[in-house]
């Protein structure tokens, strides 16, 4: 027999198993005639590196698709990353300042060769850490969102969606990042809370009431005073009497001076403020609607990168909120500041950049969404794609009912570049959408009617397309299913089982996903998506290398092992709630690896030749039964966790069955007397349970399981536990009885123990115990008793007998048990009888409380018969115990 060593080291299995499975193609799939599971990774940045977010997404994937795996699916995991536009160029932007090079000194081609020499170097970091995590992902079909054939993917969907009439191009206002120096859609807005100032603005009135002699000023208040010089009107309400002098003037803008018109709408908040609104269309969303339906002029007066622009007139190239500084000395040296005050409100940041939001009229190519959200909000309101927790489908409902044209162009050079050719003005203008330059050459001669115009004459838009414009594509681009529509891959794969991601894209990524695989497909692009929680510190911050609150993930692996930080994060995760991580987690999922090891080492001390002719004792052939019983229960518990995915709760279950039933009690049983071999039945019967505990458990602990299952047998060299088939067997009435009796079991054997320790009797000391029969008495498991309580005899109490004086008795259920104790102790009867009265005090006082819910009309009439029943069976049971503890005191007295 192979030597087991006496501890498991994780650094030296975890790489081995990893690389076995690899060499095998144990990860890999391919169609064939068995029923897919496919999950595609939500794909990580290909700037970022592994942190806890992935550490509980990926782990969580890897749960599932192993389990799958071993269910005889034909399980594939498609891995990959994403081009992450803004934070690539930065990254690169800011690569290329180190080496005293700047992006505008170089041209577009030159600046993608060094795009992709950084992602070369960098780009699959994350993915070579996942594997460290064990994510059995296959990574033959590993992607990246800017594979040529998945750009050229992308492209051919910008072309269709355009020909459709979907895509357009228009001056719009967007929000604009001026430390990336792009537009970013609404969705990429963090809006922080920013302790700032209200700024009272003094507007002069141009020609003042004649009996006025001194000016008269319309009073403004404004946490943004930097973009006065935009201003090209003044709004109040016409409903507002307090401004109602106001109406048909013109007002003087401050340092500024120009002349503008008061105009009305009930837009403005009477209660804010003054009640005077300053309108800057070309610099606030509300101010534009206001000016377009007003017919304002509007005044660009910033510069892509924040500063100033000449439109402005004055502080023409400073910083906005340098000018912001500034301009509040300048307005109270020139009398035109009333006050002002502290002013807490909420500012929209760049998700990518964290730069303030400036939003800002530009050019920018949008996709008309509102018809195309249709089948997607249908889809997950009707549950043919189910959100878990439910309780995101109101969120997804809000945002898809009121969704807003996605702007769809980025002011990047890294990305798939638009598909429109500009034609020049002497061909007379305009452009083309076309997939590739030939094409466009074609359009333009057409829409020009000039023959000779050729590629030379085109000038193709130098923005390229949102990010997320690649990867609403995710599911079916994997599989070519948008270049080479039915084929034999997307026509088996697709649509996909589960989509495990964060709330936080629910819309970004999520919802737009769905769009997609209804508009390309005609089908939903997966059935469910769950949605994880916020890995948080123990005092619920979210993890965040600024607070350096959050750990790596490698150093936790390389400290515990895989296995134990994958128990520590599914432990204390469940959908859609944040995650309070704690170390300690990562002991408990260590000391959990450690008792399966030791419970193994200790299974396999038994395996000895002597115990093949040896008869099975009648304690270890019970205890054989029930455990059998109690597998196949808990396995069916198990598989309702995960069809409803509380997969957390999953592996609770799953950890109690081992720690507790398996460990605790059934290897007790079973265990033979000092000295003594284990007979053969029992031993085959224990090792074939622990085989099929470690296929439960190996989808959250690969690589332990991995390494006993080698140990358990000899196995073949391309054989695994990860696609070894586990085959649940069915709960039957008998099983599922025995598995419900032997809760008795578990509470007699505690009452003895009990008696032991308050009495000090030794625990090899024998003990007789006799019963008062009734149906809860667990005949069955006599053999049990007399073994896990170290009894000399078990005996019912002859009916009419007098119950032996001096005994410690006790109750478990409706049955009373006594201990005659003899010489061992001397009974205090006092003490006894106080133990009872307590006991007594309590079961009377349960039983009002039974009895008080029962004799409630309304609940007996509405609850469901199953919980009358059980209140019935408490109510019986109660009254069972009280007349048995009324008897022991009456004996006592």
């Amino acid at each position: 027999m192979t030597e087991i060593p006496a501890k498991y080291d994780p650094a030296q299995k975890e790489d081995k198993w990893y690389a076995y499975w690899m060499a095998n193609g144990f990860f890999h799939s391919e169609p064939d005639a068995r029923q897919p599971y496919t999950i595609v990774i939500p794909p990580p940045n290909v700037t970022g590196v592994l942190h806890m977010g992935h550490m509980l997404n990926n782990t969580i994937q890897d749960v599932l698709v192993r389990r799958a795996r071993m269910q005889g699916f034909n399980a594939c995991w498609v891995p990959g990353t994403d081009h992450a536009s803004i934070a690539t160029e930065a990254k690169v932007v800011q690569k290329l300042a180190n080496e005293g090079i700047k992006k505008s000194d170089l041209t577009r081609e030159e600046f993608l060769r060094h795009a992709w020499e950084w992602k070369e170097k960098h780009g699959g970091i994350i993915l070579e850490q996942l594997k460290k995590l064990g994510a059995s992902c296959d990574w033959a079909r590993t992607k990246f969102t800017m594979d040529e054939r998945l750009s050229d993917a992308v492209i051919h969907v910008f072309v269709d969606l355009y020909n459709k009439g979907k895509i357009y191009r228009g001056v719009r206002m967007v929000n604009w990042d001026p430390a990336a120096l792009t537009a970013i859609s609404d969705e990429e807005v963090i809006y922080k809370e920013e302790h700032g100032k209200l700024y009272y603005l003094r507007y002069m009135v141009e020609n003042p009431d004649s009996d006025s002699s001194a000016p008269q000023y319309a009073v403004v208040a404004t946490t943004r005073p930097e973009t006065i010089m935009g201003d090209t009107a003044m709004c109040i309400n016409p409903n507002d009497p307090k401004n109602a002098w106001l109406k048909g003037r013109r007002v003087i803008v401050p340092l500024v001076g120009r002349s503008i018109p008061v105009i009305e709408d009930e837009y403005v908040d009477i209660e804010f403020g003054t009640g005077c609104l300053k309108v800057t269309p070309a610099h606030d969303v509300n101010d534009y609607m206001l000016g377009e339906k007003h017919g304002l002029p509007s005044i660009d007066i910033f510069n892509d990168n924040g500063t100033l622009s000449e439109a402005a007139g004055l502080y023409v190239g400073m910083d906005r909120f340098a000018v912001r500084q500034q301009i509040e000395t300048d307005l109270q040296e020139a009398g035109l500041l009333e006050k002002v005050e502290a002013y807490t409100n909420k500012v929209g940041t760049s998700e990518r950049s964290g730069a303030v939001i400036e939003p800002k009229l530009s050019m920018q190519w949008f996709l008309r969404m509102d018809q195309l959200a249709q089948p997607a909000l249908r889809a997950v309101m009707e549950d043919v794609i189910k959100l878990v927790p439910a309780k995101f489908k109101n969120t997804y409902r809000h945002w898809m009912e009121n969704v807003k044209d996605w702007c769809v162009s980025r002011q990047l050079w890294w990305g798939q570049q638009i598909p429109a050719y500009y034609i020049p003005q002497q061909f007379g203008g305009g452009f083309v959408v076309a997939e590739t330059a030939s094409e466009a050459v074609a359009l333009a001669r057409a829409k020009s009617g000039n023959d000779t115009l050729t590629e030379a004459d085109l000038t193709r838009d130098p923005d390229v397309l949102d990010t997320w414009f690649s990867s609403w594509l995710w599911p079916q681009s994997v599989f070519d299913g948008i270049l080479n529509p039915g084929n034999p891959e997307i026509s088996y794969y697709y649509p996909t089982n589960d989509l495990v991601t964060a709330p936080e894209i629910l819309f970004f990524w999520v919802a737009r996903m769905i769009i997609a695989g209804y508009e390309y497909q005609g089908e939903r692009p997966f059935s469910n998506v769950y949605l994880t929680g916020i890995v948080r510190d123990k005092l619920r911050r979210k993890m965040s290398k600024s607070l350096g609150n959050s750990p790596d993930p490698l150093d936790l692996i390389a400290k515990y092992g895989a296995d134990s930080v994958r128990v520590a994060m599914m432990l204390c995760s469940s959908a859609g709630n944040d995650i309070i991580w704690d170390e300690s987690l990562i002991e408990q999922g260590r000391n959990f690896g450690n008792k399966i090891w030791n419970s193994f080492r200790l299974i396999k001390m038994w395996d000895t030749p002597e115990g093949a002719s040896l008869p099975q004792p009648e304690s270890a052939r019970v205890a054989v039964e029930w455990f059998g019983a109690k597998l196949a229960a808990t396995v069916a518990e198990i598989d309702e966790h995960f069809a409803a995915f509380r997969i957390s709760d999953a592996l609770m279950s799953l950890y109690r069955l081992f720690w507790d039933d398996f460990s605790g009690w059934y290897l007790e049983m079973v265990k033979p007397a000092y000295g003594t071999p284990m007979d053969a039945v029992t031993y085959r019967a224990t090792i074939g349970y622990f085989e099929q505990l470690l296929q439960q458990l190996h989808p959250y602990m690969p690589f332990i399981t991995e390494e006993i299952w080698h140990y358990i047998a000899d196995r073949g060299p391309q054989e695994s536990i990860m696609v070894s088939r586990y085959v649940p067997q069915s709960v039957t009435a008998s099983g599922a009885r025995l598995v419900d009796r032997f809760e008795l079991v578990k509470e007699i054997v505690g009452g003895i123990r009990n008696v032991r320790k308050s009495k000090n009797i030794a625990p090899k000391e024998p003990l007789a115990m006799l019963y008062v029969s009734d149906e809860n008495y667990p005949s069955e498991f006599a053999s049990i008793l007399t073994k896990m309580g170290n009894l000399s005899s078990v005996a019912a109490l002859a009916s009419g007998s007098e119950k032996p004086t001096g005994a410690s008795t006790f109750i478990v259920k409706t049955t009373e048990y006594l201990l005659p104790l003899g010489d061992l102790v001397q009974v205090d009867a006092t003490a006894e009888r106080a133990r009872i009265e307590k006991e007594l005090e309590y079961m009377r006082g349960f039983l009002s409380s039974v009895e008080k819910k029962l004799s409630n009309e309304r609940f007996v009439q509405n609850a469901p018969a199953s919980v009358i029943a059980n209140e019935r069976a408490k109510q019986a049971d109660a009254l069972a115990k009280i007349r048995a503890l009324e008897a022991q005191l009456s004996t006592l007295s």
